[in-house]
């Protein structure tokens, strides 16, 4: 919405300069988006009239002009523009006015004295190019300031409204809630109906009531059309941004800029029988004022006539019906349309008008009459005529109904006590009726507040009068504590920290993923899928965060990285039951490892990354929460990876994650030239952790024995060295595996497992004897579990 602050102040009587107003409405909700100075700043211009011109002795451009500048004697002006001439009425810079780079002073021009300089709009800073002088009205006061005269000292005020303020899309709108603002009066024009002088009128019927519930016209005829739009109301539509065209449809614009009310007006001898409001014929074409031919659709509303559709209603006339310089009869048009049926229309179209923009938003219904009364009276005083009575349908309004306002409820929100007599004013203010009773308004907004419908619209209208700049800002009162961080579970961070240590890199990916991924690398073939995924590659939530670290792989790789250890730390996402009628998040950490295991360096030879090395990370990754527990890798097939070198982990039994190597045809669908190694494990599982306890540290040195027995090639490692820790022999301290060996003195399908034996006392020194007797119940206790054979 672009105005004229001029034009407003003569609305609303504020003594707030430029930069108060504007930072007024941009507090208030009316942002003051740019505000620009109609002028340059210059002085010493004033209305001048040349009184004679003579031809300048020594130059055939030039003329010697005797000027009256309202000074007791005129001036002698030296000028070279193609209209100055005797009788001229013209701006005149003074010797030592300050013009827009040029400062005047007295001069000769080809040895002819010249006491100022007659200017064009051009040189007032008014217009980027001019042809001539600027011509004044010949009555304008000789003498008068210029800025004065042509109201230079005027900005240009542009608002970006939010959608539901269309009731400021008025010079009148803006004007009630600068007053609301302020408290300051407002002294809108008086709007005096006009008596019917004519009988005749134009017969309408309004046959979409719903999408036009309100519908007014009037015929003026006997007027002239070729009237002058008075220098006022032009310069007050240029400075809104529209141009003068004649004064008839200057009018009707005014009527827009100054109400809201959007009208137009036919030429009442072009109309072909009676009107009516309908919705288009399915293909009805019609050519509109910009001379744009346009095939209608059935929901298009339109005016019309026996000839068809006249008029696209509330976007644009019909060129058809359209006034000009010889129209002596029009029909005027006010009207009520429903913004749902006006909206999306001009768009469609590929139009943006006045007319739509408000109507889409909402106009005032019980201004439809006003606004007829108003351009009536413009037209009659600037072009004369005879007026018609008004012929007004009225259907079914949108109603404005009572929004209750609790006193308790505001100072709630706003967070600042207010007292009811504090609010009544508010309300008042805003020019909204309201009844009080136990704390609670009921206030019923007016026809132009449309955007008011709950509560919490009346707490902020209260807030933006009361001003957002005092609402101190009070810091907020909580009781603060620490977090729990209890001491039997980690945090991911120490996850991370292992990691990074060992050389990783951090990833974060989307949980948003191809379809593709789930159903064929991870063989889901029931992925939780996306509703209204944004984008036809991340139409399903992710069940593994394998995809992800492949696809970053990949990336590196195409840039010429030849290493890759990376992992990610994110959510996955599952079925909760099996008839897939809910879902569970859980958080899981996966690694990737590709290409060699160490980066490159003088000290090491280079070896390619193997499934023991990323073993290795996820036994440093679980050496907390396996303390006391159970550990286990435990062949198993997995559809992403090779089926001889995968692993299924678990603790205690429950599996909580997967190591092993990328699968063969996986390698060669991502083109990858060395194996890739992968594992990924349950957050939850590994978080949690044993507390530490206190054991006594023996001072006496450990007893160490080696023991080989034979048992199945098929027994896993795990599975015994659990046995033995569950057994919990006295005095045993530790078992661990440094030997396996199959061949020769060894039966077919059976294997010898070398086991170093630690023992101690932490109140005696161990003798062989107890050792012995150590030695003889694990040897007992493998073979009852295994069927274990001590080798010889």
């Amino acid at each position: 919405m672009q105005f004229s602050e001029n034009w407003l102040r003569s609305l609303v009587t504020t003594d707030l300069d430029s930069q108060a107003l504007s930072h007024a409405l941009t507090m208030a909700g009316l942002e003051v988006e740019d505000m620009q100075p109609v002028a340059a700043p210059f002085d010493k211009v004033v209305v001048a009239k040349i009184i004679s011109v003579a031809k300048h002795p020594d130059a055939d451009r030039l003329q010697v002009c005797t000027v009256d500048v309202g000074l007791p004697q005129p001036i002698q002006i030296v000028c070279g523009a193609a209209n100055a001439r005797a009788g001229l009425v013209a701006p005149c810079a003074l010797v030592g006015a300050e013009l827009p780079g040029i400062s005047i002073k007295q001069a000769k021009v080809r040895g002819v004295d010249s006491f100022g300089m007659m200017c064009s709009s051009k040189e007032l800073g008014l217009t980027a190019e001019a042809s001539g002088l600027l011509e004044l009205d010949n009555a304008a006061p000789i003498g008068q300031d210029i800025r004065q005269y042509l109201d230079l000292d005027d900005h240009v005020l542009t608002l970006k409204l939010t959608p539901n303020r269309s009731d400021c899309l008025s010079l009148v709108g803006i004007a009630r809630d600068v007053a609301a603002i302020t408290g300051a009066p407002t002294c809108f024009e008086e709007i005096i109906e006009a008596p019917s002088e004519a009988a005749k009128t134009q017969a309408v019927s309004v046959i979409e009531q719903a999408a036009c519930p309100r519908y007014c016209g009037r015929v003026i005829s006997g007027l002239n059309a070729k009237a002058s739009t008075p220098a006022w109301m032009v310069k007050r539509l240029e400075r809104s941004g529209l141009r003068s065209i004649n004064v008839l449809v200057d009018v009707t614009n005014y009527v827009l800029l100054a109400l809201g009310q959007p009208m137009h007006a036919f030429d009442a001898a072009k109309l072909k029988g009676d009107i009516s409001v309908r919705f288009a014929k399915q293909n009805e074409v019609i050519t509109l004022l910009n001379e744009q031919a346009v095939s209608l659709k059935a929901d298009d509303l339109v005016i019309a006539d026996s000839s068809g559709a006249i008029a696209l209603a509330g976007i644009m006339g019909g060129l058809a019906t359209s006034v000009d310089d010889e129209t002596t009869s029009v029909f005027l048009e006010s009207a009520y349309f429903s913004p749902s049926a006006i909206a999306g229309k001009a768009r469609r179209l590929g139009l943006s008008t006045d007319s739509s923009y408000r109507f889409e938003r909402g106009v005032d219904f019980a201004n439809t009459r006003l606004a007829l009364e108003f351009a009536t009276q413009l037209i009659k005083q600037l072009c004369g005529g005879s007026v018609g009575e008004i012929t007004e349908i009225t259907g079914v309004l949108p109603a404005r109904f009572a929004v209750k306002l609790r006193l308790s409820r505001l100072v709630s929100v706003l967070g600042i006590p207010f007292a009811e007599e504090k609010v009544a004013q508010l309300l008042t203010q805003l020019g909204f009726s309201y009844t009080l009773s136990a704390s609670v308004f009921t206030v019923v907004p007016p026809t132009y507040r449309f955007d008011i419908s709950i509560e919490e619209d009346l707490i902020e209208e209260i807030a933006r009068l009361h001003g957002y700049d005092h609402i101190p800002a009070m810091a907020p009162v909580a009781n603060l504590s620490m977090l729990a961080a209890p001491e039997a579970r980690a945090h991911q961070n120490k996850l991370r920290d292992r990691l990074v240590s060992a050389g990783y890199q951090e990833l974060v990916n989307y949980s948003f993923v191809d379809e593709a991924w789930e159903t064929e690398l991870l063989a889901n073939a029931q992925p939780i899928k996306l509703k209204n995924p944004i984008a036809s590659n991340l139409s399903v939530m992710r069940s593994s965060l394998w995809g992800g670290l492949l696809d970053s792989l990949v990336y590196n790789l195409n840039r010429k990285q030849d290493r890759a250890m990376m992992f990610e730390l994110g959510a996955s996402y599952h079925y909760a039951d099996a008839k897939k009628l809910s879902f569970v998040e859980s958080t899981r950490i996966a690694g990737l490892a590709y290409g060699s295991a160490k980066p490159e360096q003088w000290g090491l030879n280079s070896s390619d990354v193997d499934f023991f090395e990323i073993k290795a990370h996820v036994d440093t990754l679980l050496a907390d929460a396996c303390a006391g527990k159970t550990l286990s890798y435990e062949k198993a097939e997995h559809n992403a990876l090779h089926p001889g070198q995968t692993a299924r982990i678990t603790l205690d039994g429950i599996n909580i994650g997967w190591i092993g190597k990328l699968h063969p045809k996986w390698q060669q669908h991502y083109g990858l030239t060395k194996s890739t190694f992968l594992f990924e494990l349950d957050v939850d599982a590994v978080l949690n952790r044993r507390i530490p306890a206190y054991q006594e540290v023996s001072k006496l040195l450990p007893v160490r024995r080696d023991l080989a027995v034979v048992v199945d090639e098929d027994l896993a490692v795990s599975a015994l060295l659990a046995s033995i820790k569950k057994a919990n022999i006295a005095m045993l301290m530790d078992v661990a595996l440094f030997d396996i060996y199959q061949g020769s003195g060894i039966a077919e399908n059976k294997k010898s497992l070398a086991l170093s034996v630690l023992m101690h006392d932490t109140q005696k020194t161990l003798t062989d004897s107890d050792a012995d007797a150590v030695m003889a119940n694990l040897l007992q206790l493998l073979e009852n579990d295994f069927n274990a054979v001590l080798r010889n």
